[in-house]
């Protein structure tokens, strides 16, 4: 098969394709099938450029990219990028499911970001305030356990010059992988845990004990305003006053079970000083990430993914955003 003018790709018999495949035509089908599945990339191409290349070398064509993309990471351009990029730094890490061959596995993704600080905004409006999106972003990704990933994303934040960074932010949930490969990459970052789990905690508490009632909601949000306003001290004053108010028969075990979770973090809850200046208080870059780069493309009905095949797609359809796509196809 052939395409716009440009090298070629050996095809054929590695691919299943007749003739060739020239760079700028692989480009285009990577690209679709890195954001789509193959068989919707496969028609995709078909209708948009008259291309008769089937699902099969489009996936074969993706996955050697995606491999060639991972293997490649350290020649990227990016790291001084990183360093000139306007903003302050943010490493936000998670995990998503994925069906693979060996059964649904975690895929572990950190995002390194540099973001510049928004207008500053008070605890009331910590729901409602828009930060600027980040100025510059990368992303690494795997299925593998949390020394593998460590050492993985160790050798990012040593590459991007993030390691020993002064002003440097970890965000995440509550998950302890999480703040130990933290402690381990960047040990000089500032954590913040998630406001959205941690408010996501005090309403299950409230729930679990005075039920979907008014006296809920407003047991709720005063305790959000709590936790947003006076972090550690806040919540702990907030939740003792919550004992003698319980209904009779609550064992007030769940309020033992919210103090011992946001007790574990107490160093990450300064959520207004952190929105007085302007910064995240939430994980929604690396959650959103999973969602369009995880959920999106590999959870697909019936999909069931190598886990070699699984983080270098991820990686790849990140690298679509960026300044290094267009690099990616002229070195080819």
């Amino acid at each position: 098969m052939t395409g716009p003018a440009g090298g070629h790709y050996p095809a054929d018999q590695a691919l299943g394709v007749d003739g060739y495949v020239t760079v700028a035509a692989t480009r285009m089908a990577v690209l679709a099938g890195a954001r789509d599945a193959f068989a919707r990339a496969e028609v995709a191409l078909r209708e948009l450029a008259g291309w008769e290349l089937d699902e099969e070398a489009i996936r074969r064509l993706t996955h050697a990219a995606a491999a060639r993309a991972t293997a490649t990471r350290s020649d990227r351009p990016d790291a001084g990028r990183f360093a000139a990029a306007a903003g302050v730094t943010e490493v936000q890490i998670d995990a998503g499911k994925v069906n693979t061959d060996t059964g649904w596995r975690d895929v572990k993704v950190a995002v390194f970001a540099r973001r510049e600080a928004g207008e500053p905004a008070t605890p009331a409006d910590w729901a409602d305030r828009e930060l600027p999106a980040p100025t510059v972003r990368t992303v690494v990704a795997h299925v593998e356990d949390c020394a593998a990933f460590a050492g993985r994303v160790r050798a990012e934040a040593d590459r991007l010059g993030v390691t020993t960074a002064v002003d440097v932010t970890a965000l995440g949930d509550g998950a302890e992988w999480i703040w130990n490969l933290a402690a381990d990459v960047v040990p000089q970052a500032a954590g913040m845990l998630d406001v959205y789990h941690a408010v996501e905690h005090i309403g299950t508490t409230v729930r679990a004990i005075w039920g979907e009632t008014a006296e809920a909601v407003a047991r709720r949000e005063a305790g959000q305003a709590a936790l947003i306003a006076g972090g550690k001290a806040g919540i702990d004053r907030w939740i003792a006053d919550q004992f003698p108010a319980r209904p009779a028969g609550a064992s007030g075990a769940e309020l033992y079970a919210l103090a011992a979770y946001l007790g574990s973090h107490p160093t990450r809850l300064d959520y207004a000083g952190r929105l007085a200046a302007g910064r995240s208080i939430g994980s929604g870059l690396v959650e959103g990430s999973i969602k369009q780069l995880v959920n999106r493309r590999l959870k697909l009905t019936g999909a069931r993914w190598r886990v070699d095949h699984v983080g270098p797609l991820v990686e790849l359809a990140a690298l679509i955003d960026t300044p290094d796509w267009p690099a990616l196809w002229s070195a080819a």
